[in-house]
Parts: C-alpha cells; sequence; structure tokens
C-alpha cells in the first residue's frame, strides 16, 4: 500500500513538475511579447533587411519601383479628392492631408521599392560595413528605384491628365495642391524636403516594433508630411509629371524642383536619422 502511495505521490509531482514549466514557458513567451524591441534589434532587423534588398535582381528593383511610382500617386489623388468635396475652411487643410496618406499605405504595406525609405535601409548595413561592394550595391540600388520610381510617377501623371476618369473639380485640385508643391524656390524646397526625408526614415525605423498593426504609424507621420507642408521627393514628382504633362511647367522648372527636394529628402533620411540612430548603437554592435 505504501508503495502505491509513493508512486501516485511521485507520478503527481512530475505531472506538477510539468504543468509549472509549462506555465514557466508561457510565463516567458508573454514577457518577450510585452518588453519592446531594442534600439539594437531594430538596427539589425532593418540591417538584414538592407542587405537582401541591397542583393536583389536588377529586374525585381526595377518593377518593383515602378510600382511604387505609380502607387504613390494615389497620395496626391487622395489629396486632391479630399480638397475637391470639402468647403474652402481654416481646416481643410488638415482632413485633406489625410487623403495624403493612401499612397504611402499601399507603397509601404506592399512592400514596394520606394527611394526614400533606403536612405535608411540600405544605409545602415553600409555604415555597418564600409567596404567597395557595399557602396556600390548602394549606389546601384538607389539610382535603379529612384529612377524607375519617377518612370512610374510620370505614367500615373499621364493617366491622371489623360483618361478622362477624373472630374474637372479634382483636376483644378490637383493643379492647386501640385502648383503649391512644386512652384517654391529652390532653397524653401530643399529645407521642406529635410523633415520629410526625416519622417520617412523614422517610419521605417518604428515598423519593426508593430509588425502587425503598423496602419497608426504610417498613417499619422505620412499626414505629418501633408499638414506640415513638408515635400516628399516621389510624391511630389507625381505632381511635378502632372504639371509637365499637362504642359503648365516645363523641364528647367521641374529640375528646379526635383533637384533641392531629392537632397533634402538624402539629408534628413540619411545625414540627419540615420547617423543619429547609428551613432546610438554602434558601440553595442560592434561589441
Amino acid at each position: 500500500m505504501d508503495s502505491t502511495e509513493e508512486r501516485v505521490r511521485a507520478h503527481e509531482e512530475k505531472r506538477t513538475n510539468r504543468e509549472n514549466g509549462k506555465a514557466s514557458e508561457d510565463a516567458e513567451k508573454q514577457v518577450d511579447r510585452a518588453s519592446r524591441l531594442t534600439a539594437k534589434l531594430i538596427y539589425e532587423v532593418i540591417r538584414r533587411d538592407g542587405a537582401e534588398e541591397m542583393t536583389r535582381p536588377r529586374t525585381s528593383l526595377v518593377f518593383s519601383g515602378l510600382a511604387a511610382g505609380i502607387l504613390i500617386a494615389f497620395s496626391v489623388l487622395g489629396e486632391a479628392i479630399f480638397r475637391a468635396h470639402l468647403p474652402d475652411t481654416p481646416w481643410r487643410p488638415l482632413v485633406e492631408s489625410l487623403g495624403y496618406t493612401l499612397g504611402f499605405l499601399l507603397v509601404i504595406k506592399g512592400r514596394m521599392q520606394l527611394f526614400t525609405e533606403n536612405t535608411i535601409t540600405t544605409v545602415l548595413p553600409l555604415m555597418s560595413q564600409p567596404c567597395r561592394e557595399y557602396f556600390y550595391l548602394t549606389g546601384r540600388l538607389w539610382a535603379i528605384v529612384l529612377l524607375s520610381n519617377v518612370v512610374g510617377a510620370f505614367v500615373a501623371a499621364t493617366f491622371i491628365g489623360y483618361s478622362g476618369a477624373f472630374s474637372p473639380e479634382i483636376h483644378d485640385a490637383m493643379r492647386s495642391i501640385s502648383e503649391h508643391a512644386v512652384l517654391n524656390p529652390p532653397l524653401e524646397g530643399f529645407a521642406k524636403a529635410v523633415p520629410a526625408g526625416v519622417i520617412i526614415a523614422a517610419i521605417v525605423w518604428m515598423l519593426p516594433t508593430v509588425p502587425h498593426n503598423p496602419y497608426f504609424i504610417i498613417v499619422t507621420f505620412t499626414w505629418l508630411i501633408a499638414a506640415g507642408d513638408f515635400t516628399h521627393i516621389i510624391a511630389g514628382s507625381v505632381e511635378m509629371a502632372y504639371l509637365v504633362v499637362q504642359g503648365l511647367i516645363g523641364w528647367s522648372e521641374s529640375l528646379t524642383f526635383f533637384g533641392p527636394v531629392l537632397l533634402g529628402n538624402v539629408v534628413g533620411g540619411t545625414a540627419v536619422f540615420t547617423i543619429i540612430t547609428w551613432a546610438q548603437v554602434a558601440t553595442e554592435v560592434e561589441n
């Protein structure tokens, strides 16, 4: 009888230990899920993503960049649709800026190649391992994606301008929005582009912390670009292309807009945000 009780007791102890062990593992998993990603882990997620993007085939980059250039037009179009249907009031810009978020949602969630995202994504691998190969791969990706984005922007602008799919009111709003964005002095264009570059790089940095629900971050911060009257080179290329294909500006005016805004986005995304974020993790990464 005593031996039977001992066997039962031993069996119960083993089961209890197994349950306690399982409870401990479950608790550990809950802690892991509740813990915030450290800056070093965020850096590593983006670095690996950037290293993978740099080695993608040229054809993949071209078509992904074309898709991004076309889809980002929904930002300008969304803003124009809001403006065409809202009364002319002091609060209208805050509401119509919601339309600007649409193209970015499509591009970022669709994992399309957007030039301004690469001001941080592909630069982090380069900063962690500066070498000739990484300089070449970064320059190659930047050139392919930028050109593809701009071609896609012209395709979208041509469709918007000549397809007959949009009402005169939307065209009037597109023209007004585009002229406001494009017809700025070069120095002002550069200055407005720097915050936009910082914001896009910040979005890329924050996305690994919310892998399953990034919509709030994307919508809030791309809304801020429009509401703050900042300038994004690819969304701005749609506005520039719309004015060009409508014969409202020439190529010299286009370049006066394009060059300073491109430089401002790169300065904001790379020289400001990426270098600062690299500095905070550089020692940990090296160790």
